[in-house]
């Protein structure tokens, strides 16, 4: 008798970068990343946002520059995204919003 092989279903985290420029507030992707654990997705917001920081004025840059060393708050998108809720961070200047985003996912379809 012929059996299928059992897919399995992989959690894994989903992170990406975004900018939406005004006036339009096209989405225009800076990048995106699978990882396999939350620190992992965590780490690539971190390194995104330090690559964006050093793009801005020092004074549009503060606040990236301030969540970058800001612990409690790295701990608080751990626990959401071990909880399986996503995780937001954005970053302005004047013409520009950033959006940084990690979330759990499922990808189906991996034998086992």
């Amino acid at each position: 008798m012929l059996t299928r092989p059992h897919l399995a279903t992989k959690l894994t985290y989903w992170s990406n970068a975004t900018a939406f420029v005004r006036p339009s507030h096209h989405p225009i992707p800076l990048g995106n990343e699978p990882t396999n654990t939350p620190r992992l997705a965590l780490r690539w917001l971190q390194t995104r946002a330090a690559h964006i920081a050093d793009q801005l004025d020092p004074a549009e840059s503060r606040p990236a520059l301030h969540w970058l060393e800001d612990h409690q708050e790295h701990e608080h998108a751990l626990h959401l995204l071990t909880q399986g809720a996503a995780y937001r961070f954005t970053i302005y200047d004047d013409t520009t919003r950033y959006v940084l985003t990690a979330r759990q996912v499922q990808l189906q379809g991996h034998r086992l």
